[in-house]
């Protein structure tokens, strides 16, 4: 646990008890804090009182008398498409806002740190897609390589819940833009910013303010070194803008589909084939093609951004080239759960949108493409170039129909469910086939989370695969 500073003695509300919210609520009185928690669930009100913390109806304005701050859950709005009512009391009141990360970054060094040889770094990673890929792959590295290291935020453990860091730990952090936006402290050492497509956008009121929120950990965090995706205009202006000049090493700028020139520090993937240059000359070159892994340039651009954030910790290419090759990928992103007859079956539930599945689409050929749930904003324009990759779709979710109007002349059957989904691609399917879960949908008409729908479609595939 890292004890949160700066609040003993004070008294700090809570706003929403899932897992984050607990964890800032232990860490608080760990250093020295009175907690008042709240949650609308009153399920999730007991358990906190039955952990002893103090319930207080936070939705009561007299409830901000002598509070220092309100810490919310990212799930919670508190800004767009309108606040939170118990935010908005919070600032009537004038008290101030922040989340777990920014309790992180005022709490996470300590005196102790004085002793060590090696001061502990948190490597942040955010972007719209690839940030739990990348994030989780810079720890396999770093684990791999016997370094220190613990994997936090909206992924592995929250925040305040990881363990006190030792000599040279290092913290990687996934960070949402719901984190990033809100959070009034944010200090990495090295931040990664993978790429930005449209997502959460009722959140950030529109593109601009999902960007906004996004560049914050950077613009704001003022990170050592920063690792900018710029296959988008949107990071090719932030490291314009971070950068001091053409040769300036501390952005490291990546590409996951063009060669990039210049006399800066640039990772980028070709053909397969990544490839660092500094200083206008090329110092490593690794062959991504039989990472298993790492199938398709959208992970082909995740590597290149984890070895990007590795190489300022002085990891030579060598030696994070030999643990990209024991990377297992990611439940529910790109990960494979079977193969028989010559019929593979990849599990991206994870696809949530439709650029993240027009990239899984890219990865494979004679696609039997098993996709649909809630539409998000932007609609299905960044599969279509993808189409040609698929033999055929099959439509799942409450509105599979109206959702495979958008596909214009490619083969499709309406199956609604992903038992039937998944009984008629393994039927259909070929030896060379490929039965893809990338729905480029939301889970929530069917399923409580994007993990139960794919863990669906592996009790689903294996049920097949056994009759």
């Amino acid at each position: 646990m890292i004890p949160v500073r700066g609040y003993e003695g004070a008294k700090v509300a809570v706003l929403g008890l899932g897992r984050s919210g607990l964890a800032t609520a232990r860490a608080l009185v760990e250093g020295g804090a009175e907690a008042l928690v709240w949650d609308d669930n009153e399920a999730a009100r007991s358990r906190a009182a039955d952990e002893g913390f103090t319930v207080a109806d936070l939705t009561k304005a007299q409830s901000f008398q002598d509070v220092a701050a309100l810490i919310v859950s990212p799930g919670i709005p508190h800004l767009y498409p309108a606040p939170n009512r118990v935010v908005q009391l919070a600032m009537d009141a004038g008290v101030p806002v922040d989340n777990d990360i920014g309790l992180f970054f005022r709490s996470f060094a300590t005196d102790d740190w004085d002793r060590f040889d090696v001061t502990p770094k948190v490597i942040a990673v955010t972007g719209s897609n690839g940030k739990s890929t990348t994030s989780a792959l810079i720890h396999h590295i770093l684990c791999h390589v016997n370094r220190d290291a613990q994997l936090a935020g909206n992924i592995g453990r929250g925040v305040l819940d990881i363990d006190p860091p030792v000599d040279g730990s290092v913290v990687v952090l996934e960070l949402s833009s719901y984190q990033t936006e809100l959070a009034r402290s944010l200090t990495p050492d090295i931040a990664v910013f993978t790429n930005l497509t449209p997502d959460h956008l009722d959140r950030h009121g529109g593109f601009g303010g999902y960007f906004a929120a996004k560049r914050r950990l950077f613009a704001e965090g003022g990170p050592d070194r920063a690792v900018i995706g710029v296959d988008e205009v949107e990071g090719q202006f932030m490291a314009n803008q971070l950068a001091q000049g053409p040769t300036d090493d501390q952005v490291i700028r990546v590409s996951g589909s063009r060669k990039l020139a210049g006399n800066d520090w640039h990772v980028f993937a070709k053909k397969g084939f990544l490839a660092e240059w500094r200083k206008g000359r090329q110092v490593a070159s690794i062959d991504l093609r039989a990472i298993p892994g790492l199938p398709g340039t959208h992970n082909h651009q995740n590597a290149c951004a984890a070895y990007a954030a590795l190489r300022p910790l002085g990891l030579a290419p060598k030696v994070i080239e030999a643990a990209l090759h024991t990377f297992k990928g990611l439940p529910h992103r790109s990960q494979t759960i079977a193969e028989q007859n010559g019929v593979r079956y990849v599990n991206d539930s994870k696809a949530t949108n439709a650029d993240s599945a027009a990239k899984a689409l890219s990865a494979f050929k004679n696609i039997r493409w098993i996709c649909g749930g809630l539409e998000k904003e932007g609609g299905l324009g960044r599969v279509q170039a993808q189409l040609p990759n698929v033999a055929k779709a099959y439509v799942i979710g409450r509105e599979a129909a109206a959702f495979a109007l958008h596909l214009g002349d490619t083969p499709l059957e309406v199956c609604d469910t992903m038992e039937r989904a998944v009984a008629s691609a393994a039927a259909e399917a070929q030896p060379g086939d490929t039965v893809l879960l990338a729905p480029a949908a939301a889970s929530f008409d069917q399923y409580d989370s994007f993990e139960k729908r794919g863990e669906d479609f592996i009790s689903q595939v294996q049920a097949v695969l056994k009759a």
